[in-house]
């Protein structure tokens, strides 16, 4: 059995020589199938990746608190989830006595540009106020320079953390950028810090953010009305449930929200925010299968259609094999084997570039480079299920030829 298996794949690999061109375009358009479907859902193992990841630097041990952003009814009374206030933060942060470090920040603009000399940004700058604890809470590391101090902080001081891409595109000859000063709007700033590399996330780049100290920023965009966020990160990550308690109810005195009513602000884990992102993904993940599996349909049928083409071609070789005693089941497990090798050649080719294309995703978020050995299994069983379902018809035909009817073909 062993050596009728080896003899049935040598002479597929005899007739796929002969035939080189049209065997050339079956493996491509098998190829094209496995690519689409490997080359997406390893895109989406990249974003996955880079959500992972991104949430993991802030760690498990991190919550956040921060208004819902918009108005809404909850049950027969109206909840008023209104901005969290400077006062409120500030408040919150001297009361909360838990182990644990706490952080206040605001965002005032995604639009703004820095300059320094000749050289300027694109208006797309994300400026931030923080406090000092904010670089802890958040995951960002400082490459070089140093945080705020506490009288830059009491004082509103226009001092400045950076990005590296604020960095390489303002100081592209490798410039030492810490007492430089820039300009973001209509201030000036002195650069006190530049943050490490942190690649960009679901659109978002934090390396092209500016930090500045949370009382600056209220005079920088003076007149605006901001809703400060407040973050938590807990010395014992077994005492979150605790923390996030503890928390829950000194803010609920803060804001003056009754006993029995809703809370008006929002309590969420940093990783559970990550994990609504990927429940997210998992949609564009079925649509993905979907669209591939679509492709390996057409792809299925072309080479169903290539094999009857090769049936008919070989009817005279069919015909003296028969002749020469090869039974029916020998000639039609010929024909699926040949099939199916078609199918695994185009299926590795695919797996290959669907690799390689869909880790295009993993350079643009900067995260690892994923193998998805899942779905190359997953492929490869795929594309020898195409090869049987493909060939299964074309070797029924070439094994019910009538040996004289067949050499007498041409």
């Amino acid at each position: 059995m062993k050596l009728l298996i080896v003899e049935n794949i040598r002479i597929s690999l005899v007739a796929i020589r002969t035939h080189l061109l049209r065997t050339i375009l079956t493996v491509l358009i098998i190829a094209v199938g496995i690519m689409a479907l490997v080359g997406i859902l390893t895109a989406i193992e990249s974003i996955k990746d880079s959500i992972s990841s991104n949430f993991a630097r802030m760690g498990s041990n991190t919550f956040s608190i921060r208004n819902h952003g918009m108005r809404m009814h909850g049950g027969e009374r109206r909840i008023d989830y209104r901005n969290i206030t400077y006062n409120e933060a500030l408040a919150f942060k001297e009361r909360f006595s838990f182990p644990a470090v706490t952080s206040i920040s605001t965002f005032g603009t995604g639009g703004a540009t820095a300059k320094y000399a000749s050289k300027k940004t694109n208006p797309n700058i994300n400026v931030q106020g923080v406090d000092e604890n904010y670089l802890i809470t958040s995951g960002y590391e400082l490459d070089y320079g140093r945080n705020f101090s506490a009288r830059e902080l009491t004082n509103g001081d226009n001092v400045v953390l950076v990005g590296s891409e604020i960095v390489k595109k303002l100081f592209p000859q490798n410039e030492n950028p810490v007492d430089k000063q820039i300009s973001l709007g209509p201030k000036k700033y002195k650069i006190i810090g530049v943050m490490k590399e942190k690649g960009s996330s679901m659109g978002f780049s934090g390396d092209k953010s500016c930090m500045v100290p949370v009382s600056n920023l209220r005079q920088f965009v003076a007149g605006k009305e901001l809703s400060y966020t407040i973050n938590v990160m807990v010395t014992n990550a077994l005492m979150m449930d605790v923390a996030i308690g503890e928390a829950t109810g000194t803010f609920r005195v803060i804001r003056n929200v009754q006993p029995g009513e809703k809370n008006n602000f929002e309590v969420e884990k940093s990783d559970n925010l990550a994990q609504m992102l990927l429940e997210n993904i998992q949609y564009v993940t079925l649509a993905a299968t979907i669209i591939g599996f679509i492709t390996l349909l057409g792809a299925a049928i072309g080479l169903m259609n290539i094999m009857l083409v090769s049936v008919t071609e070989r009817t005279r070789e069919i015909g003296i094999r028969k002749a020469t005693g090869a039974t029916s089941r020998m000639i039609r497990n010929q024909f699926l084997v040949e099939a199916i090798v078609i199918g695994i050649l185009g299926g590795l080719l695919g797996i290959l570039f669907g690799i390689l294309i869909g880790n295009v995703m993993s350079i643009i978020l900067g995260s690892r480079f994923v193998v998805p050995w899942l779905w190359i299994f997953f492929g490869i069983c795929l594309c020898i299920a195409v090869g049987l379902v493909s060939g299964i018809f074309p070797a029924m035909k070439a094994a019910r030829l009538d040996p004289i009817e067949a050499l007498r073909y041409e």
